[in-house]
């Protein structure tokens, strides 16, 4: 007499966990259910980075006013670089601002593998929330700065001083995108690559530093000679971006439509990059710090 054989029944799961395999097989459905982290993580930056201070949050307004004055003072009086006839505190102000949102982005993108490599060890959460809480804290830190910039000009347009503001504020907010966009690529290169190579995390403050020199911060693009600005220009592409904030706020500054063009496509690639490999570097972060 045969036995009828035992079925056995399968147990059945809702959800199958599976590593990442590809570079582009990112997590933004994560990221917007996490939302509320990444506010948190930006809360916690915002307090913890001036905690036990006396003036608090007025270093936002303090550390790029002294920088403009020493800007001012040793190259726009000592050196006479020239500033396009805008006034030295002006023209400083309106290149300072944006670029330490850039370099801000840079530096603690940089850092995010390094700097929370504990917590990353304890709890699960997409890697990504880390940069983009940084690029909130630096947006508020330049809106307060772009609110120094703007009393300025109000102070200069009371004197007599002529401000030329244009129809070209309007895209501010795509400068601002642009500039978080490179910032945070070249940000997640370095913290990818860091998680092998120390050495890149201890220079890139460094080489944020030597790049402010080649973005018309320190002086306009029109003091550069006419046959060499594109070069800047075009392997540079903060060049275009500082150039149009000081032509739409006060109407001075060398900028063409095509040098725009090919900011954004550089940014918008490099931005690419960086994601992927951050993204590649999240799966093995843990083996390799």
């Amino acid at each position: 007499m045969e036995s009828n054989p035992v079925t056995e029944t399968e147990p059945k799961w809702d959800r199958v966990i599976q590593p990442k395999r590809g570079w582009f097989d990112i997590p933004w459905r994560d990221l917007w259910k996490y939302r509320d982290l990444i506010w948190l993580l930006a809360k916690r930056d915002m307090t913890a980075t001036y905690k036990q201070t006396v003036m608090g949050p007025f270093w936002f307004i303090v550390q790029p006013l002294m920088t403009t004055v020493v800007f001012s003072f040793l190259f726009g009086r000592m050196a006479r670089l020239g500033t396009d006839h805008i006034p030295h505190f002006l023209f400083y102000m309106a290149g300072l601002a944006p670029w330490n949102f850039f370099a801000e982005c840079i530096n603690k993108t940089a850092h995010s593998f390094t700097r929370n490599v504990q917590i990353f060890g304890k709890v699960y959460f997409p890697r990504l929330a880390m940069p983009i809480s940084a690029v909130i804290v630096n947006f508020t830190v330049l809106m307060v700065q772009m609110t120094v910039l703007f009393i300025g000009m109000a102070i200069y347009w009371v004197k007599g001083v002529q401000i030329d503001m244009n129809w070209r504020v309007l895209l501010l907010p795509l400068l601002v995108l642009q500039m978080a966009m490179l910032g945070v690529g070249v940000g997640c290169i370095v913290s990818s690559l860091t998680t092998r190579f120390k050495d890149l995390g201890i220079g890139i403050g460094f080489g944020v530093q030597l790049w402010m020199f080649g973005s018309s911060i320190v002086f306009p693009l029109s003091r550069i000679a006419e046959q060499d600005r594109w070069i800047f220009s075009t392997f540079n592409p903060m060049v275009p971006v500082v150039e149009t904030f000081r032509f739409a706020l006060l109407g001075a500054g060398l900028v063409e439509r095509w040098q725009v063009m090919l900011s954004f496509g550089i940014s918008a690639t490099v931005f690419a990059i960086g994601i992927a490999l951050f993204n590649r570097a999240e799966q093995t972060v843990m083996d390799t710090i």
